[in-house]
């Protein structure tokens, strides 16, 4: 159901990057883009599953080349997969990518959308995606897009069978020829047409591929010809779309930039069959819509526009905006006036922000910003009115040339200010699949724009123009110059526990001691700390005053309460009350030097894992692969890691693998191997004699996942085994085990099929296909239907030591808690010598 929602739009200054906190000017080249992009009124909306799986190529050509406004339509933000940075997982990864989209969107020029689906990791097929997904809810969200972007084109980059090689790849296709049957009927999601009207595309189109082995192209199918060399880029379509691909930095999916031209396949999927373009029977310019006097005013302004000067271009594009504003159409009117105005202020050379030194700000508080502006037209730009958030002032300034003027105001950030997070992550999932989103208003917005911004009136000749300034931080970094980003609204208090997880052993004193910080931007007094579980006071400790960053708490839990506790996995709910009012939240930031600075809020909650959990292991080495979160876990149970460097193998020997750096390899009970180590780490191909030799000589070696993309090394293993993208997606699987005598399942935890209970996402993915006889499986598992997999464990003696290839997703399990699972990693650790 469609929820009402109050919305201004804004007759003025528009982008399409809804994080920009600047107005700028676009370059004289963008400009001229955009002016041909205004002349031609067809629209496409490019559709899959996931970043990074549209063809930024396409895009870039469509965008460039053919100047038609063009969207991407990813279901889902990318939450399921690996992260190549750090450890973020699930929402986290999924805000990180979505960001990364808007930064390639950036270089691309296409426009982003999302629905509200959570992408939960591999699936096999369509339905086993649609029993996570709702299906309705989907189509309702893609046909919400398409009503209100009105492509006329829609291009799949997968088809609803096997070839697609993901079930959640097939759903996007299913999704895409559903919508389209239903977006321009009035009886189908009434509740939208309270926003928009509705629309019918005329075609759908699959884009078929050459993936690896598989060519679903034919020569009998639709074919255009892209990639061509743009001068004023100075560079072709496809070295653009490798440039804009590299930016799915946590994906690890840098493109190469590859010049010259190249063909791309169409098959037909529903509506009007294309016979010679994509946009066949489309109306593609004003003058078929009946308005050949804006053609003539485009053409005009096109051929007359001057890179170096483009404000001489003002007078026309001005008169030509009076016209765009009679037309009858109101769908395009608004699309087009949005445009227009855009290249307006870009053509005067406008520039105007709102900055204040300070990246967070409190709901109530008073901060001094700077509002600068600045034009460089010769006709002036006008500032006929500023209204600051609670106050109005008329100016009526006129904007000097090339002359920037800067007006300090004291502004007070409204009491009811909500906290800066994406709109999906601020109230709960709805389930496990499907994101909860405030309003539905907001379906297909990759954020929404900033709720606090100064308001400008602006006259340029006799036209007026309102522009949103988003209130914002600027700082100068000594590396990066200046940065600005969104002014981020943070809690008066939050807080949050020091760890992200705690371990109780039960063969131990049954206390836990936990730690909290409290980050206070007022002073409080009379805190008092609860901590809580499923609703109920476990303790907690009263405090007179909180008054600073990061003040620490100290709480033990007595043996005896947690006694009465029967779960081996538990969550533990914190709120700190303080003058009245309760705090239970913690913040989230995430900061990588090639996105913004992102923030969402959680719970203030901590897992603890309690149970029988033995290890016989002190110290590990570890060689980092893709970010994941057990060198943190080994750390909670105890465990001293010592992260492995080049030093650590070289040592003073030379680098044949002399005796100095094995003796320092075998201070480590264990070296373990980071997720897609051989992926990440290109220094593994030196470091492996010696990792050979340490497990030799009675070390013992365990590496987790690689896959086949990118790898350092070709022979994993002293003994040969290959994997595949063979995984089982179902976490409660049946495993069979096949020697349960065998020493990882009985020392020094007995593992039962209780350890595989409550597994999330995965039980895991690329195994062994084929392994030399000195490998010996473990277990046996597989998705439902499916053949029986015995590679999801191999262990192989080697001279006094042991190795263990293991792609199951400890990486999932150990930050989710899953105390079967560090039991079992923690096996592997603890294996004795031969």
């Amino acid at each position: 159901m469609f929820k009402k929602e109050i919305i201004v739009f804004i007759l003025g200054f528009y982008t399409v990057f809804w994080s920009a906190q600047q107005v700028r000017p676009s370059k004289s080249s963008e400009i001229y883009r955009e002016l041909k992009t205004l002349k031609h009124l067809p629209k496409v909306l490019y559709l899959a599953a996931h970043p990074d799986d549209e063809n930024t190529g396409l895009l870039s050509w469509l965008i460039n080349d053919q100047n038609v406004e063009t969207g991407y339509l990813s279901l889902t933000r990318g939450d399921g997969g690996q992260n190549l940075l750090g450890i973020e997982q699930g929402a986290a990864l999924g805000l990180i990518r979505t960001h990364e989209l808007l930064e390639a969107r950036k270089l691309d020029g296409a426009q982003q959308f999302f629905t509200r689906a959570i992408d939960f990791g591999f699936s096999k097929n369509t339905t086993d995606t649609f029993k996570q997904w709702d299906e309705n809810s989907i189509i309702a969200d893609a046909v919400w897009v398409i009503r209100k972007f009105r492509p006329d084109v829609i291009i799949c980059r997968f088809p609803p069978t096997a070839a697609a090689g993901h079930g959640q790849h097939a759903a996007s296709a299913v999704v895409a020829e559903k919508a389209f049957k239903l977006a321009g009927d009035k009886t189908a999601f009434p509740d939208q047409l309270k926003y928009v009207n509705v629309w019918q595309p005329k075609r759908v189109l699959w884009n078929t591929f050459r993936f690896g082995g598989i060519n679903t192209t034919a020569e009998n199918q639709l074919k255009v010809t892209v990639g061509q060399y743009d001068a004023q880029l100075g560079m072709g379509y496809g070295e653009l779309a490798g440039l804009s691909r590299s930016l799915h930095k946590s994906q690890g999916a840098g493109t190469q930039s590859v010049a010259g031209i190249r063909t791309e396949y169409f098959a037909h999927v529903i509506g009007e069959p294309a016979k010679e373009t994509l946009f066949d029977g489309v109306v593609k310019t004003w003058t078929s819509q009946g308005n050949a006097d804006i053609d003539q005013s485009l053409d005009k302004i096109i051929s007359a526009f001057n890179f170096n000067n483009p404000d001489l271009s003002l007078p026309a594009l001005l008169a030509l905006r009076k016209k765009v504003m009679a037309i009858k159409d109101s769908d395009v009117k608004k699309d087009k006036i949005t445009a227009l105005d855009n290249i307006i202020l870009s053509c005067a050379g406008f520039m105007g922000e709102v900055v204040t030194n300070q990246a967070e700000a409190v709901a109530g508080d008073h901060y001094n910003f700077r509002l600068n502006l600045i034009s460089r037209a010769v006709n002036p730009v006008v500032l006929e009115n500023v209204k600051w958030i609670g106050q109005s002032e008329s100016l009526n300034r006129k904007l000097s040339k090339d002359s920037l003027i800067t007006i300090e105001h004291k502004i007070q950030i409204p009491a009811d200010a909500t906290l800066t997070e994406p709109y999906w992550l601020a109230k709960p999932a709805t389930n496990a699949a499907t994101f909860s989103v405030p309003n539905d208003t907001l379906v297909g917005l990759p954020e929404t724009e900033s709720p606090l911004n100064v308001l400008l009136s602006l006259r340029i000749g006799s036209e007026k123009f309102e522009v949103k300034l988003p209130l914002s931080f600027k700082k100068l970094d000594p590396v990066r110059g200046d940065v600005v980003e969104a002014l981020r609204i943070v809690p008066a208090l939050e807080l949050k526990f020091t760890q992200p997880l705690y371990l109780v052993k039960e063969n131990e004193d049954l206390h836990l001691s936990l730690n909290f910080k409290v980050n206070s931007n007022k002073q409080y007094r009379n805190g008092i700390l609860n901590l809580m579980y499923n609703g109920e006071r476990l303790g907690g400790a009263d405090l007179s005053s909180v008054n600073g960053k990061d003040t620490t708490i100290d709480y033990v839990i007595p043996k005896t309460k947690l006694a009465l506790i029967n779960s081996s996995r538990l969550q533990l709910d914190a709120n700190f009350v303080a003058d009245g009012v309760t705090y239970n939240k913690k913040q989230v930031l995430i900061q990588y030097p090639h996105l913004p600075s992102l923030q969402y809020f959680a719970p203030a909650t901590v897992t603890v894992m309690k149970g029988d959990i033995q290890a016989k292991v002190k110290k590990v080495g570890y060689i980092e692969g893709a970010g994941d979160f057990i060198p943190e876990f080994l750390r909670i149970a105890g465990v001293q890691v010592d992260v492995l460097k080049d030093g650590d193998f070289y040592g003073n020997s030379d680098e044949s693998g002399g005796n100095g750096s094995q003796n320092k390899l075998s201070q480590y009970d264990a070296i373990v191997l980071g997720v897609r180590a051989n992926n990440t780490e290109k220094k593994l191909g030196r470091w492996m004699p010696f990792l050979w030799s340490y497990a030799k000589a009675g070390g013992n070696l365990v590496m987790q996942y690689n896959t086949n993309q990118d790898t350092t090394i070709e022979k994993l293993g002293m003994y040969n085994f290959s994997i595949a993208n063979k995984r089982v997606t179902e976490e409660n699987a049946e495993v069979k085990f096949l020697n349960p005598n065998h020493k990882l399942l009985n020392f020094p935890n007995k593992i039962t099929s209780d350890d595989f209970k409550g597994w999330v996402q995965e039980r895991g993915a690329y195994f062994p296909v084929q392994w030399d006889e000195a490998y010996e499986p473990l277990f046996e598992m597989h998705d439902t239907g499916e053949e029986p997999l015995q590679g999801s464990t191999l262990y192989a003696q080697y001279g006094k030591g042991n190795f263990i290839y293991t792609p199951l997703a400890f990486f999932r399990q150990l930050p989710a808690g899953n105390v079967g699972a560090a039991r079992l990693f923690l096996n592997f650790l603890s294996v004795q010598k031969n």
